[in-house]
């Protein structure tokens, strides 16, 4: 008989670690696990030099700002793209050995068979945890602007219908609207953009942040985020 995939809900009466991003996508499942599970941290990983985050590029002073409102502990390591699952396999086991008993993700649309953090999560003797996995999409910003959660634009993808003068803005329902009449997926999925939460109902406090001068990459716009000084202070 083949085994039952409940992604949705193996977080339900579990101890888990979550993978987290910082983004909405990954806050909004970390809230949903929170509901019915024990949250024990976070997984961060980080780009080989440590001083970013392999997902949003978010500097790690922004990422224990984050944690700490919440009220968790980072599990995070920086690493090589060649050495990531080594690495993340690492941060599973040391989770597992403090009470972990399930993996949680924000992923929307991973396929059932060939998921990575499926394979990764069984070889860990771990269960996964997707509490947004096949949500419409509409429906998951939604939840989240209506939970509350306050989350502005970090990175666009300038060939996929995003533009420069993105950066910065708040997720609101109007918003919503204006990106799906350019076409675009208001999660982002298709890597149009990507966020940083700033507050929310699991939030303790709103993380203050000051924004940087814009950066460019190619296709990409970067808006560096830094946590003013009072913040700051509050994560050393």
């Amino acid at each position: 008989m083949a085994e039952l995939i409940d992604w949705k809900n193996n977080a339900q009466g579990h101890k888990f670690i979550a993978s987290f991003s910082g983004g909405k996508d990954s806050v909004l499942a970390l809230y949903k696990a929170m509901k019915v599970g024990e949250a024990i941290g976070l997984i961060v990983m980080l780009e080989e030099e440590g001083e970013r985050s392999r997902s949003h590029g978010m500097p790690p002073e922004l990422i224990r700002a984050q944690a700490k409102s919440i009220g968790l502990p980072v599990y995070t390591a920086a690493s090589s793209w060649a050495e990531y699952e080594k690495v993340f396999m690492s941060l599973l086991e040391k989770a597992k050995n403090q009470g972990a008993e399930v993996l949680v993700t924000g992923d929307l649309d991973m396929p059932e068979h060939g998921c990575w953090h499926d394979k990764v999560t069984k070889n860990a003797g771990l269960k996964l945890g997707m509490p947004l996995w096949e949500m419409n999409h509409r429906d998951a910003v939604e939840e989240f602007i209506n939970l509350g959660f306050v989350t502005i634009i970090v990175t666009v993808n300038l060939s996929l219908g995003m533009r420069e003068d993105d950066l910065g803005r708040t997720l609101t329902h109007e918003y919503v609207k204006e990106l799906e009449a350019r076409g675009i997926d208001p999660c982002g999925e298709g890597g149009e953009f990507h966020t940083t939460v700033l507050d929310g109902p699991i939030f303790k406090h709103p993380i203050a942040v000051r924004k940087c001068v814009v950066m460019k990459d190619g296709d990409y716009a970067f808006l560096p985020l830094e946590l003013d000084e009072m913040a700051r202070r509050d994560t050393l």
